[in-house]
């Protein structure tokens, strides 16, 4: 028989319900609430800490807020559960102290038995590892919570034990990427997954590590078999040498690249072609654009005495960084435009934590400049991201809420290609 923790009539009534709510119940501070319901649940008493690891700037001033007093400094956020008790307490916020408050809040607590408590133990086992990856790398922690709440790793495998040996041997995959330089899917998972084909369609592994590959690289959602192909690739894995490509305008360094550069015209370079033939020299600047609809125009405008220019369309593949790590190892200077909105400085930013390179008429300044000039684009969606490169970009796009794609400051951007070495 189940039992039930609660609160007397009396405890219930003393609890000053709205500044509880205010105090402890807002949503930045659910994973608190969640922690103590558990602690509860389990029969474990309130005492000790808990602590969250990575926390936002809102859920360290709600705790702040909690306290009356700054929770500390560090990577994590630590709350003292004697100290939350006794401020509930001396405050008249909860008489009762925090059990009775936690029930006001959340109601009533269903005490678990012995073998409900050790299956949720062996779910906490189940995650250790991929929690680990995710204290190592960040990116990888919001990922990490979906994946704990979405019910996936449930569906694929059914049980805890199976759980903890599909996602530690995803945390080993992704702890291993980005591979750089880039190798083959099947040897990448021969390597470190005891099998070549550890990591083909339609498996439980391919599933979550292509997952969490989005989470690492910030590579968008989306179907197919060429989606597969280029969200492996951006990780560093490659199906195959010819799939992944890169436009390029007036680059040189191979016979066939030097013939076009001499006309002006564009190339598509393939993966295999800048691996087995990589170019013979790098010009001082390079620049780099998101849309091909530039590199056209840039051909079209001023054909052989053009600037060299890379078109990554979006996403970079992996031919594309294959391309911008050689141009840069041989020392030329990458200049980096895309589009001004929250998926632009998402891949710009992926891209700078790849290769260094420099903002072109990419920064706060520009971007006012062409909502000046177009202040009626369309409005900015998606949820809002760092640019490491400005950091009054961001919130430039979020006070003027236009989006300006790269077609939209075209003119400017052909302006300065003209006959730039």
């Amino acid at each position: 028989m189940t039992e039930r923790s609660g609160t007397a009539a009396g405890d219930a009534q003393t609890v000053d319900g709205t500044r509880l709510h205010r105090l402890l119940g807002p949503p930045e501070l659910t994973w608190l609430v969640d922690r103590i319901r558990r602690r509860l649940a389990a029969g474990e008493p309130l005492t000790g800490s808990v602590s969250l690891a990575h926390p936002t700037p809102e859920q360290r001033l709600a705790a702040e807020r909690l306290l009356g007093r700054g929770p500390g400094g560090g990577r994590s956020l630590t709350l003292r559960l004697d100290t939350v008790d006794a401020v509930l307490r001396r405050s008249g916020v909860s008489p009762g102290g925090l059990a009775v408050a936690i029930t006001a809040l959340t109601g009533p607590v269903v005490l678990r038995g012995p073998a409900r408590l050790a299956e949720e133990d062996a779910w906490r086992k189940a995650f250790a590892r991929i929690d680990a990856a995710a204290e190592e790398e960040p990116a990888l922690a919001p990922w990490v919570a979906r994946l704990r709440g979405d019910g996936l790793v449930r569906r694929l495998t059914g049980g805890p034990e199976a759980a903890r040996s599909l996602l530690d041997q995803a945390a080993t995959a992704l702890q291993a990427l980005p591979a750089d330089p880039p190798v083959s899917l099947p040897a990448f998972a021969a390597r470190f997954l005891g099998g070549a084909h550890a990591l083909d369609d339609g498996t439980a592994l391919a599933t979550v590590t292509l997952s969490g590959i989005r989470a690492l690289t910030g590579f968008p959602d989306g179907t197919g078999a060429e989606w597969r192909r280029e969200a492996w690739a951006a990780a560093g894995l490659l199906r195959d040498e010819l799939s992944s490509t890169v436009l390029t305008l007036n680059l040189r360094g191979t016979h066939a690249l030097d013939s076009l550069a001499d006309m002006g015209e564009p190339a598509v370079l393939t993966l295999r072609q800048l691996v087995r033939r990589p170019l013979a020299a790098s010009p001082p600047r390079v620049h780099i654009c998101e849309n091909p609809t530039v590199l056209a125009a840039a051909a079209d405008a001023h054909g052989p005495d053009c600037a060299p220019l890379v078109c990554l369309q979006g996403q970079p593949s992996a031919a594309g960084l294959a391309l911008l790590r050689h141009l840069h190892e041989g020392g030329a200077t990458l200049h980096y435009h895309g589009d001004f909105d929250w998926g632009g400085l998402r891949i710009a930013s992926a891209l700078l934590r790849r290769l260094p390179w420099r903002p072109w008429r990419y920064t706060a300044a520009d971007y006012r400049a062409a909502v000046l000039v177009s202040p009626e684009g369309p409005p900015l969606t998606g949820i809002p991201v760092e640019a490491p490169w400005d950091s009054e970009l961001p919130d430039a796009l979020a006070e003027a809420g236009v989006r300006v794609e790269e077609e939209a400051v075209l003119d400017t951007l052909l302006s300065d290609l003209r006959g730039v070495p």
